[in-house]
């Protein structure tokens, strides 16, 4: 079995301190954590007195962007010398942090400082990161309508899809009614419909939600049916000998068998709603992340296309994770065994 990387990292600073004596093994460890804030001062240094090649305007919000992380950071790593969990962790976060602040140094020479990359099409992270302080109130309100639309669609889409495939795991007579529909509408992409859902629903919003439902009714219902058809026979067996009803053979003991399935089922869906979200949004509706990119790439604002990117990679992560976290509730047994 693999061990825990936290338990890795914990084994390292066993040994680096058994190896050497304990004041150097301790300004050791010290060191290796307070490599991802060198990298962040290399990364100020640059900014700040290399000459710009870029035109553009520049603003103090990348540097105290910066200056604010190497704070926090050097906080978090006070406070860890005494807290052994918190200095587990960031040792371990340490490779992944340095190369992620290392990606910013590199991006803000290749555009501000060098002029590698053109603009509009690449700014320069100061501009990136202007754009959600300039744009902040338009940026939250069209999250609140891509959530408000994924989620009404995927609620939608993950119900019916318990529902069908429940029936086709279960029964064969349904199996033959819903299978063939499954097998001609489902390989179809959501988009594909994007045209007759337009004219089929008498709002953008309505249309939308029938998209994202079917994006996330298709693998739901695959998984689903797949997951209460390969129970074991067994687990009916001794369920009926304790008289249990076909109600209790379904809902007690078929779908609580199958939710390792259905959960991947439903994290499938969760991809497929957030790709039919966004090309939605691109086509009609008044507000939401997707109809932010169309417009922002409409004047050529690649700025605030980027800072609605990176807010769809967190929600997109923050959903997944929740989801995630619901699995491993209810999946006590099977806790850690697919993590994100």
């Amino acid at each position: 079995m693999s061990e825990n990387p936290a338990q890795m990292v914990k084994q390292e600073e066993t040994r680096a301190a058994v190896s050497a004596p304990p004041s150097i093994a301790k300004y050791r460890i010290l060191f290796i954590r307070f490599i991802p804030v060198i990298v962040l001062l290399i990364n100020l240094a640059l900014h700040s007195f290399l000459p710009n090649k870029q035109v553009s305007n520049v603003t103090n919000t990348y540097t105290g962007v910066l200056i604010a992380v190497i704070v926090f950071y050097i906080i978090l790593a006070c406070v860890s010398i005494r807290n052994q969990s918190l200095g587990e962790a960031m040792s371990y976060k340490v490779p992944l942090l340095a190369v992620l602040f290392s990606f910013f140094g590199i991006w803000d020479l290749v555009t501000l400082k060098l002029k590698l990359l053109p603009l509009p099409y690449f700014p320069g992270p100061d501009k990136v990161l202007y754009a959600f302080v300039q744009d902040w109130p338009l940026l939250l309100k069209c999250t609140a309508y891509s959530l408000r639309l994924l989620f009404a669609g995927y609620a939608i889409g993950a119900l019916l899809g318990l529902v069908t495939g429940t029936l086709m795991g279960w029964s064969q007579r349904w199996n033959y009614w819903i299978g063939p529909l499954l097998k001609i509408i489902g390989p179809i992409p959501a988009t594909a419909w994007i045209p007759i859902a337009l004219v089929a629903f008498p709002t953008s919003f309505l249309a939308s939600v029938f998209l994202i439902a079917l994006a996330v009714w298709f693998p739901v219902t695959v998984m689903t049916s797949s997951g209460i058809a390969n129970v074991r026979n067994a687990f009916f067996e001794v369920a009926k000998t304790l008289g249990g009803n076909q109600k209790y053979l379904i809902f007690k003991v078929a779908v609580p068998a199958s939710m390792p399935m259905i959960f991947v089922g439903l994290f499938m869906g969760m991809g497929t709603s957030f790709l039919t979200l966004i090309v939605a949004e691109m086509l009609g509706v008044k507000a939401g992340l997707g109809w932010y990119i169309n417009w922002a790439q409409g004047w050529a604002e690649y700025a605030k296309v980027y800072t609605s990117l990176i807010v769809i990679a967190v929600m997109f992560s923050s959903i997944i994770s929740l989801l995630f976290k619901t699995r491993d509730r209810l999946l006590i047994w099977q806790k850690g065994l697919i993590k994100w």
